[in-house]
């Protein structure tokens, strides 16, 4: 299945420091689920025959992976053990300090390991850079995310 964005560390470094939206990210993961933009121009993503009936039993829609609980914990969960750690030993990362953990900040990290996995399962390589949307300020409310990202559950 083609993907519109590959992955790179500075992409995945990017996520984590809240420079890109919480609908960008979450694109990142519909794409490698298999879900495909409906047609007629709006921009809901459906399940298609490649979605991994994990997903599509669960969620037919594309959810919003970081702005909902059960769809974050559904991510999590669909990590394989042997990647649960994927951001330490591919990006360096150790973690965010206590001031920085909320649930929008972490529900981020868990996208960014689900990504790193999906491409270690694959055998891709990461490289060091790559393609970046337009990197955004973080922020003012580091809560809320940014305008036009769905609130948070």
């Amino acid at each position: 299945m083609k993907t519109y964005w590959s992955l790179s560390k500075k992409l995945c470094i990017e996520i984590l420091y809240d420079h890109i939206s919480d609908n960008f990210v979450c694109q990142l993961i519909w794409e490698r689920l298999g879900y495909i933009l409906k047609e007629g121009g709006c921009s809901l993503y459906y399940a298609s025959p490649t979605t991994p009936a994990y997903w599509v039993e669960k969620y037919q829609q594309a959810p919003q992976v970081i702005a909902r609980r059960d769809a974050s914990v559904h991510l999590t969960r669909s990590i394989p053990k042997k990647y649960k750690q994927s951001l330490k030993e591919c990006l360096d990362f150790e973690g965010y300090s206590i001031n920085e953990l909320f649930p929008r900040r972490t529900r981020r990290a868990t996208a960014v390991n689900w990504l790193l996995s999906w491409g270690l399962i694959r055998g891709e390589k990461l490289p060091e850079s790559g393609n970046l949307p337009t990197l955004l300020k973080k922020p003012l409310n580091p809560l809320a995310g940014h305008p036009g990202d769905p609130l948070i559950e």
